[in-house]
């Protein structure tokens, strides 16, 4: 059975960094795309940066420059390094797993992703 979870998540103020984790179980995942998405307090969830083999990641415009994905095969874990922390970062991330080694790291719909763990908060204080 497929287990995702997530942990890093806190409170910050703004300017401030979280690392978070997602530590998945369950079966080999190195060969296909993992991402985060984050779901803030009355809006869709929305794609956060995906990652796919070591160096191929993708991030939405919003995150560029100030969170980094990353990846250790070798422990089925995904990191999302998250610095600069803005208030409108807060959200609850999740951590996802490509539905087959199909998905590309552009890969942001929802959709595309069928293993979700159970989401960390993350709040920014202005």
């Amino acid at each position: 059975q497929v287990q995702l979870v997530e942990s890093g998540g806190g409170l910050v103020q703004a300017g401030g960094s979280l690392r978070l984790s997602c530590a998945a179980s369950g079966g080999t995942f190195s060969h296909y795309a993992m991402a985060w998405f984050r779901r803030a307090p009355g809006q869709e969830r929305e794609f956060v940066a995906a990652i796919r083999w070591f160096s191929n990641t993708y991030y939405t415009d919003s995150v560029k420059g100030r969170f980094t994905i990353s990846r250790d095969n070798a422990k089925n874990t995904v990191f999302l390094q998250m610095n600069n922390l803005k208030p409108e970062d807060t959200a609850v991330y999740y951590c996802a797993v490509g539905a087959s080694t199909n998905v590309e790291v552009t890969s942001t719909k929802s959709s595309q992703y069928n293993y979700w763990g159970q989401g960390t908060q993350v709040t920014v204080s202005s």
